[in-house]
């Protein structure tokens, strides 16, 4: 099982590394064009969750990540351990959660710095951190419904 803990320090440490690469190197609101109409870096802060809701309920956002992390870990130890996905699934969410956490808690904002636009519509803003939560939800869903065939299978 340590490995998925390690899993979940290295999205933590890739997170807060680019977060500080952007903070340190770019002026907020700052832009770097990458791919011409489509890709950026964008030096942005978020003081809510995704899009920007509950914009500034940072004692909220303590609590909830707290209870999530904990949550994610009980899960961890006592339903992944002989289902890798799932394992792999719940590391991404974890770092993901302890990513956002770290910048709440000290800068009272999440740095974002991934900018798209996709079919003329300028996507939210995000990072490393809500990466990995994106990622590990579908991988939850894949594993989930690979389970669920598995279980399909052995009624037949």
């Amino acid at each position: 099982m340590y490995i998925y803990y390690i899993i979940s320090l290295i999205v933590i440490g890739i997170d807060q590394l680019t977060k500080w690469l952007v903070v340190k190197n770019m002026d907020y609101g700052e832009e770097i064009t990458i791919i011409d109409q489509f890709f950026s870096l964008t030096s942005h802060r978020n003081t809510g969750a995704a899009w920007g809701i509950l914009e500034g309920q940072m004692i909220f956002f303590y609590i909830i990540t707290l209870v999530v992390v904990i949550g994610i870990i009980v899960y961890m130890q006592r339903y992944a351990k002989g289902n890798r996905g799932l394992a792999i699934a719940l590391s991404l969410l974890l770092g993901g959660a302890i990513g956002n956490f770290i910048d709440r808690l000290f800068r009272k904002e999440v740095v974002d710095f991934f900018d798209f636009v996709i079919f003329g519509y300028d996507f939210p803003i995000f990072n490393i951190a809500d990466s990995a939560l994106v990622v590990g939800v579908f991988c939850i869903i894949i594993a989930t419904m690979m389970d669920e065939l598995k279980k399909g299978k052995g009624k037949k």
